[in-house]
């Protein structure tokens, strides 16, 4: 009870402060889409070959049912310790605890660099610098201070700019995936379970499933979310069901439109956008 006493009170009063449902969904979208299509979509490709849309659709399955007790957990434990919250009501404050919470920071730390080195190497060359250590280190690093800058503006602030980075990730997205999937080689992303194969899925929807895993944030954010009871569990599974579609559907597109030796050399999903930008710009 005084636990309890003790969290109610550091809770911000004022609801108009804290997030919405779609402003919480878009906090696990826009991690999970940064996470998976935009840093190691290629190593999916050199795994699963042209099974990646499955792998998709299974690690999707996989990511729903730990999401389940991940959202029934944070319906019911509102707290901005999110999953370690979870942990120290079950195990109490000992090493096991202690030991978590600092993997899970560590894990926070790691993911935050992905993202930035993963912006810079997309943001430099369409600005026309060429990349180098030290210039993705330079923007990697103004990234990240300009988050933390809008961090402190408040919870309602990084929910709206959150929500907007992902309304323009997800339209970008959109365009590709539907001028893709008018050219898409049927045969390039019909599953197979030839020698090697099978295995190469399977191990890639263990990779793929931590993906997924970016739903934990709205827990992590329960607190600042306005009532989290409904909300925080809705936001989860709202999430998982957003990023599967588009993960599924930009996976047809990458797959059944570029040579899988081209799009693993490369390791970027957006060369499968050539042959048909291409022939959307000459009809224009």
């Amino acid at each position: 009870m005084e636990e309890e006493t003790r969290a109610e009170g550091t809770k911000p009063s004022n609801e108009s402060s804290k997030m919405g449902l779609w402003a919480a969904t878009s906090i696990a979208v826009g991690t999970m889409i940064g996470a998976s299509i935009f840093s190691i979509f290629g190593l999916g490709a050199q795994i699963a070959g042209q099974n990646l849309p499955l792998v998709f659709v299974l690690s999707g399955v996989l990511a729903f049912l730990v999401a389940h007790s991940y959202a029934q957990l944070g319906s019911h434990i509102v707290s901005n310790a999110g999953a370690i919250e979870f942990i120290l009501k079950g195990f109490g404050n000992g090493t096991i605890t202690g030991t978590l919470s600092f993997l899970s920071w560590f894990t926070y730390a790691i993911s935050i660099a992905l993202f930035a080195k993963g912006f810079a190497g997309y943001f430099l060359p369409l600005v026309g610098v060429s990349t180098s250590f030290y210039s993705v280190g330079l923007v990697a690093a103004a990234v990240i201070l300009v988050f933390t800058a809008l961090g402190l503006l408040g919870t309602k602030a990084v929910g709206r700019a959150e929500l907007v980075i992902v309304m323009i990730k997800l339209s970008i997205l959109g365009v590709f995936i539907v001028l893709g999937l008018r050219m898409i080689h049927p045969a390039w992303v019909t599953p197979t379970f030839a020698a090697g194969h099978a295995r190469g899925t399977f191990t890639a929807v263990a990779v793929f499933f931590l993906s997924y895993m970016g739903f934990g944030l709205v827990a992590n954010a329960s607190e600042n979310i306005r009532n989290p009871t409904k909300n925080v569990p809705q936001a989860i599974y709202l999430s998982i069901a957003i990023v599967t579609v588009v993960y599924i559907a930009v996976a047809l597109v990458a797959v059944g439109n570029v040579a899988l030796p081209k799009l693993i050399k490369t390791q970027d999903f957006a060369v499968a956008a050539k042959p048909f930008l291409g022939q959307a710009q000459g009809t224009c």
